[in-house]
C-alpha cells in the first residue's frame, strides 16, 4: 500500500470509498476539499491509502487554518462536526497518520486538531470534551413520539399553538435559512461565515443538502441545515431568531427534522455536536438521543499543552460578550473574516 496526496483525478474514487465506508462520514467527501481552497483561501491535503488493486483503502481530510488570531493549525475537519484517518484496517490508517504528521511538519503548523469518532491510541493526548447525539429513526415518527417522555411532548405541542408551520427544501432556502443563523449566531456572540460559504455547499452537494424553516406567520424564525449521507442525517447548523425562543420554536424545529427523517427513510439522525454535561447535550437527550464520545487528539508541535481555542475559554469572554452589542453592518463585513480562522 502506498498514500498519495489527491487532487480532482481522485475524487471519483475517493468518494465512492466514503460511501462505502463505515468509519467515514459526510465531512469526509472530497468536495470539502474545493470548498475550503476557494472559499477560505485555505490550504488542504487530501491524503489516500491506494491499495496493490488501485482502490481505496483509507482517507484522511486535512486543512491548514492560519491567521494571526490563532496561529497556524491543521485541522480534520474545521467548521464541521468531525473528521480524522477514515481507513479500512489498522495498517492503512498508521500509514496515514504518518503522512499527516509529514503535512504538519511541512507546513510548520503549531499543532494538528484531529476530531474523530474513534480512539486513535495513547500516542496522541485527547480531549473528551465533545460527544456526537445521535438519534436512532424508525419509518414512522409516531414511534419516536410515543417513546417521549409526556412532558416533552407538551412541549412540543405549546409551539405548535403558535401557529408555527414548517416548510422543508432545498438550495433555493439558504436566503431565509441564512436570515435566521444571522440573527442566532449575533445573540451567541459568534462570527458567522459569508452566506457565499452556505449556497457554495448547497451547489456542490445538491440533493444531498437538506434545509429547513419554520415559520411564524410568513417569517422565517428557525432553520437548520443538514446533509444527507447514506441513511444517515447530519446536523450541521440550525438556529432560531431570538425573540421566538419563549415560543418553544425549538422543539417544533426539532420534530420537523426527525418527521422528515423519517419518512425520507433515514436510519440515523446526528444532532450534532454537543460539549459533555452542557445544556445542548441535555435538551438533545430530551429526544432519545444518545451521546457517542468524540476523540479529539492532537499533534504538539510547537507546544506542551492542549489548545483551547473553544467558546468555553475565559480569555474570549470578553470578545463574545462585545460581538453581541456591535452594529449588523460591521458584524456582517467583519464576521465572515474573522469565522474562516476559527477552526
Amino acid at each position: 500500500m502506498t498514500v498519495v496526496r489527491c487532487d480532482a483525478s481522485h475524487a471519483a474514487r475517493w468518494d465512492a470509498f466514503v460511501a462505502r465506508s463505515t468509519a467515514a462520514s459526510f465531512y469526509h467527501r472530497f468536495a470539502w476539499k474545493a470548498i475550503n481552497e476557494e472559499m477560505f483561501g485555505h490550504r488542504t491535503a487530501y491524503l489516500a491509502v491506494l491499495a496493490d488493486d488501485g482502490g481505496i483503502a483509507g482517507v484522511y481530510p486535512l486543512v491548514q487554518v492560519k491567521s494571526r488570531l490563532f496561529g497556524n493549525i491543521a485541522c480534520s475537519m474545521p467548521f464541521v462536526n468531525y473528521g480524522g484517518p477514515a481507513a479500512d484496517a489498522a495498517d492503512a490508517e498508521r500509514l496515514l497518520m504518518e503522512e499527516a504528521a509529514r503535512v504538519c511538519a511541512e507546513w510548520n503548523v503549531d499543532f494538528l486538531e484531529i476530531r474523530s469518532r474513534h480512539h486513535l491510541g495513547d500516542g496522541l493526548p485527547a480531549s473528551a470534551h465533545k460527544v456526537s447525539m445521535t438519534l436512532d429513526l424508525a419509518p414512522d415518527p409516531d414511534t419516536l413520539w410515543n417513546a417521549f417522555k409526556t412532558g416533552h411532548r407538551q412541549e412540543i405541542r405549546r409551539g405548535y399553538k403558535h401557529g408555527l408551520t414548517a416548510r422543508v427544501g432545498g438550495r433555493e432556502m439558504v436566503d431565509e435559512f441564512f436570515e435566521v443563523l444571522e440573527d442566532s449566531w449575533r445573540h451567541l456572540g459568534t462570527p458567522l461565515y459569508a452566506k457565499s460559504y452556505f449556497e457554495r455547499i448547497a451547489d456542490d452537494f445538491g440533493k444531498d443538502i437538506r434545509i429547513t424553516v419554520v415559520y411564524a406567520g410568513d417569517r422565517p424564525a428557525g432553520a437548520a441545515f443538514d446533509g444527507l449521507h447514506g441513511k444517515t442525517v447530519e446536523g450541521m447548523w440550525l438556529g432560531s431568531r431570538a425573540e421566538y425562543r419563549h415560543w418553544k420554536i425549538g422543539y417544533v424545529l426539532y420534530w420537523e427534522l426527525i418527521k422528515e427523517a423519517c419518512t425520507a427513510g433515514y436510519t440515523r439522525f446526528h444532532l450534532g455536536r454537543s460539549s459533555v454535561d452542557s445544556g445542548g447535550e441535555a435538551f438533545k437527550k430530551k429526544w432519545n438521543a444518545e451521546s457517542m464520545p468524540l476523540y479529539w487528539h492532537y499533534l504538539l508541535r510547537h507546544r506542551k499543552e492542549l489548545p483551547q481555542v473553544n467558546v468555553n475559554n475565559p480569555k474570549y469572554e470578553l470578545a463574545i460578550q462585545v460581538w453581541k452589542e456591535l452594529p449588523l453592518a460591521v458584524i456582517r463585513r467583519v464576521g465572515p473574516r474573522i469565522a474562516r480562522c476559527i477552526p
